[in-house]
C-alpha cells in the first residue's frame, strides 16, 4: 500500500473491558507492536475511555490514534464496570455504527470491535443478535458469514446465530457462497488460494445415509458446485476427524456447517488467537473472540493479546484486499463485496 492502512476501532460495552483492552493493545510498544502497522481511530466516549484509563494508568491522548467521540454518553458520566445498562447498549452500538459509516466512506479501511453485551443492547428496545448480523443490516448485505481465524485453523460458518433446528435446515446455494466468501477471506489473508475441507452436518457425515440425508443431497452436490466453479474443496468430511486433519497441515480452511460445529474446535486450538471475522460485508471486519467479561471488567485484570490478533488480521485483510484488487486475480466474492460498496 501507498499510505499505512486506517482501521477503526469500536470499544464495544463501556461496562466491559473492551477500552481496556484497547488502550493495553495500542500502548504495548513490546509485544511485537501493533500500533505501528497502521492508522488507528479510536471510537468511544470520553467517559468510557476515562474509566479506561483510570484503571489502566494509560493516557488516551498519548496513544498514537485518533480518538472519536461519539457522544453516546456524557463526558461526566461515571461508567459503572460489569454492569447490564441498556445506556451501554446503545452506546457499544453507537461505536460500531460510526466505524461502519467510516468504513462505508472510504475514511477507515476497516474495523475492529471490542465485545458488547447483546443483552444490554436488547434492554433498549432495540432487536439485535450479533455484531455480524448489525453491521450487515446497517451495510444491506444479504449473506453475512462468521469466519473464525488463528494462525493454525480457519473456520467458515454456513449458520451462526439461529436454533439447532433452523441450521438443519441446509440450501445448497448457501453452502456454496458460504464456500466462496471463505476461500476469498483467506486469499486476503495468505495471498494464497485455500485448501477446504467441507463438514458433514451428521455423524460421520450421514454414513450413506444411515444418519441423515442431507450429507448426500444437500451438501455433497454444494462442494461439487464448488468444485466446478474452482475452488479447491472436498467432502463432506466427518465432523469429529476433519479438524485434526486440518492442524496437521491438510487443510486451511473448514466449513462447518452450524455455530458450535465450528466454534467448539476452534476455541480449544487457539482461544487467544482466534479472531472472529464478518464475511459477505462490503467492509472488513475483525473482532475479538470473547465477550465483555464483566466479571473482571474495571480491575486491570483483561489480557489484550486477543485484541491485538484482530487488529493485526484487520491490517492484513485491509492490505491483502488492495494488493488483490489491483491484479487481475481479484476473487469474485472479493469484487462481489467492492462493487456493493459502491452502490
Amino acid at each position: 500500500m501507498s499510505r499505512s492502512a486506517r482501521i477503526a476501532i469500536s470499544i464495544g460495552d463501556p461496562a466491559g473491558v473492551g477500552a481496556e483492552i484497547a488502550l493495553k493493545a495500542l500502548h504495548d510498544q513490546n509485544d511485537q507492536s501493533v500500533a505501528a502497522l497502521a492508522e488507528w481511530i479510536l471510537i468511544a466516549d470520553t467517559s468510557a475511555l476515562s474509566a479506561a484509563s483510570r484503571i489502566t494508568g494509560i493516557d488516551p491522548s498519548s496513544l498514537p490514534c485518533t480518538l472519536v467521540d461519539t457522544g453516546a454518553l456524557a463526558a461526566n458520566h461515571i461508567v459503572e464496570f460489569g454492569q447490564l445498562r441498556a445506556e451501554y447498549g446503545l452506546a457499544a452500538i453507537a461505536y460500531v455504527r460510526r466505524a461502519v459509516e467510516l468504513c462505508i466512506s472510504g475514511h477507515a479501511d476497516a474495523m475492529v470491535t471490542a465485545p458488547l453485551n447483546k443483552e444490554a443492547v436488547t434492554l433498549s428496545g432495540q432487536a439485535f443478535c450479533g455484531h455480524t448480523e448489525y453491521i450487515a443490516d446497517l451495510t444491506g448485505a444479504p449473506e453475512p458469514r462468521m469466519l473464525l481465524y488463528s494462525e493454525k485453523l480457519a473456520t467458515v460458518h454456513v449458520s451462526t446465530h439461529i436454533s439447532l433446528e433452523q441450521a438443519c435446515r441446509l440450501d445448497r446455494a448457501h453452502i456454496v457462497r458460504t464456500i466462496q466468501l471463505g476461500n476469498d477471506a483467506l486469499l486476503w489473508m495468505r495471498r494464497r488460494a485455500p485448501r477446504i475441507a467441507v463438514c458433514g452436518l451428521n455423524p460421520h457425515a450421514g454414513e450413506h445415509g444411515l444418519f441423515g440425508r442431507q450429507d448426500a443431497e444437500i451438501i455433497a452436490p454444494a462442494i461439487a458446485e464448488a468444485r466446478a466453479l474452482g475452488f479447491d474443496c472436498s467432502g463432506p468430511h466427518s465432523p469429529d476427524t476433519i479438524f485434526v486433519r486440518a492442524l496437521r497441515g491438510e487443510f486451511d480452511l473448514i466449513v462447518a456447517m452450524y455455530h458450535d460445529q465450528g466454534h467448539i474446535p476452534m476455541k480449544l486450538i487457539d482461544f487467544e488467537g482466534g479472531v472472529n471475522v464478518s464475511l459477505g460485508l462490503p467492509i472488513i471486519r475483525t473482532s475479538v473472540d470473547h465477550g465483555t467479561a464483566f466479571d473482571i471488567a474495571g480491575r486491570n485484570l483483561a489480557d489484550a493479546t486477543n485484541m491485538k490478533a484482530a487488529m493485526r488480521l484487520a491490517v492484513r485483510m485491509a492490505e491483502g484486499k488492495l494488493a488483490l484488487s489491483n491484479t487481475s486475480t481479484e476473487p469474485s466474492a472479493a469484487r462481489s463485496i467492492r462493487d456493493q460498496a459502491h452502490t
